[in-house]
């Protein structure tokens, strides 16, 4: 059965976690563990952004950013799944690089080495010459670069169905079933 991490960075986008966090919730018979580890940024973000602090309320084991003592920091507690929304462009650098200063680095760094889903949903545009290289370099590493570029042949009416288009396409790519527009069905 699946494990998942779920990594939020401090990148404008928190409604993509949210969305993401809310569908997770309603998929847990696809998962055993699921674990979320927030950097700071990322928490104010939430707040400015959301004007909430929900991201505390989710049924999931929350890790601090700094706790390397988290299962997801070692290969032999098996996480399958890594999903990092929104991934901010300092992340993508750092795991490109291969810094693992912190734990979300550290636990890409894991599913990387041990060939493990690692989807990245970047969130900064335009992109630099490094940003694309650093995708390159996490797309070469097995990474899956997913930018949360939203689709709208769906026709989503709110802005968390916008965000919706984006996350259903992650879970999709993390080989999660679940019920989601799909073209010319």
């Amino acid at each position: 059965m699946n494990k998942v991490v779920v990594a939020i960075t401090g990148a404008s986008g928190s409604i993509y976690a949210k969305v993401l966090l809310d569908k997770l919730m309603l998929l847990k018979n696809q998962y055993s563990e699921l674990g979320i580890v927030m950097s700071n940024n990322a928490k104010e973000v939430w707040k400015v952004e959301l004007q909430n602090d929900s991201y505390q309320n989710y049924d999931a084991k929350y890790f601090e950013k700094n706790d390397f003592s988290a299962p997801f920091a070692s290969g032999s507690a098996k996480y399958n799944t890594m999903i990092i929304a929104p991934c901010s462009m300092g992340t993508l650098g750092r795991i490109a690089g291969g810094i693992s200063d912190d734990l979300i680095t550290r636990a890409a760094d894991v599913i990387l080495k041990e060939r493990r889903k690692l989807i990245a949903v970047i969130r900064d545009t335009p992109y630099n010459l490094i940003h694309i290289q650093n995708m390159e370099t996490v797309t070469l590493a097995g990474g899956i670069i997913c930018p949360a570029t939203p689709s709208f042949y769906s026709l989503p009416k709110t802005l968390e169905d916008v965000a919706g288009t984006v996350v259903d396409r992650v879970l999709d790519l993390a080989g999660f079933e679940s019920d989601s527009y799909r073209w010319n069905s």
